[in-house]
């Protein structure tokens, strides 16, 4: 991963100079574990495909999620200051610049997109998934429908599965989705479907017991606030330990679905090992 480190460092040099830019900038490189870039890049190593070939697709999706999250941070989101340890976006520098900063990060992906290979259809595939996954039948699908949740006082757990199939699902599936357009495999989009879905709920309920077993160090920023909004989750809805047995549900199923796709798929297995033993 410290390639493709360097390579996102580098990713907006090109783009003129700007307090947009700087905080494009400051929150792409504030941190975080580049999970959704290291799925993309183990799931090239599964299909024998060297990683360097998946860092624009990898990058593009870094920099939605980026975008996502001081989005989610703002005001008139979650309203959050701490973010991988760091002032948020808003914080930093001023709401307006931090909503612009996140429109130039989700614009720029979409350039990636276009530029992922020297196919143009499969390039047209990878621009079409980032839309179709991120935008308002994925990931933005899923933020509003947490949003309408919070008012919500009778949230069932189906719900909230829906919820996060769509707000923390769609993103981790992307990764896997485009990995197999960048290949040509794809036949096996309908079990990466599969197993990004389990995977995403696995995260999630992850990030509900985090929220209130972890500290501000660990974490890297605020906790207890699922508990201070009065928002449902897992953890308020079945208990930490019925919420960890959900986890571990979705995260073997996962597994035992990517061991029915590869007979070695030992890159993806080690992050998915790494994700079940994550503190952040």
């Amino acid at each position: 991963m410290n390639n493709f480190e360097t390579y996102l460092q580098h990713i907006c040099d090109a783009l003129q100079d700007s307090k947009v830019k700087d905080a494009m900038q400051y929150s792409l490189m504030a941190g975080g574990k580049r999970i959704r870039p290291q799925i993309l890049l183990a799931a090239l190593q599964c299909y024998g495909i060297e990683e360097r070939v998946g860092y624009p697709v990898a990058a593009a999706i870094e920099m939605i999620h980026t975008y996502s999250l001081i989005h989610d941070d703002l005001p008139a989101m979650d309203d959050d200051t701490l973010r991988r340890g760091k002032p948020t976006c808003h914080v930093q520098f001023d709401e307006a610049t931090a909503i612009l900063a996140g429109d130039a990060l989700l614009t720029q992906a979409f350039l990636l997109g276009a530029m992922a290979s020297e196919d143009a259809l499969v390039n047209c595939a990878i621009v079409k998934a980032l839309s179709r996954y991120a935008g308002a039948d994925g990931m933005v699908l899923g933020q509003i429908k947490d949003l309408e949740g919070e008012v919500k006082e009778d949230l069932t757990l189906a719900e909230l599965k829906d919820i996060h199939y769509y707000k923390t699902g769609r993103l981790l599936t992307l990764p896997l989705v485009c990995a197999a357009y960048l290949t040509h495999h794809e036949e096996d989009i309908p079990a990466w479907e599969q197993i990004g879905s389990d995977l995403g709920l696995s995260f999630q309920i992850q990030d509900d017991i985090l929220d209130v077993t972890s500290t501000v160090e660990e974490l890297g920023k605020n906790i207890n606030s699922d508990a201070q909004n009065n928002k449902r989750t897992y953890v308020s809805l079945l208990g930490i330990e019925e919420a960890q047995k959900e986890a571990s549900f979705y995260y073997e199923r996962a597994q035992q679905r990517l061991h029915e796709l590869f007979d070695d798929a030992h890159a993806l297995d080690a992050i998915f090992v790494a994700l079940t033993k994550r503190k952040n």
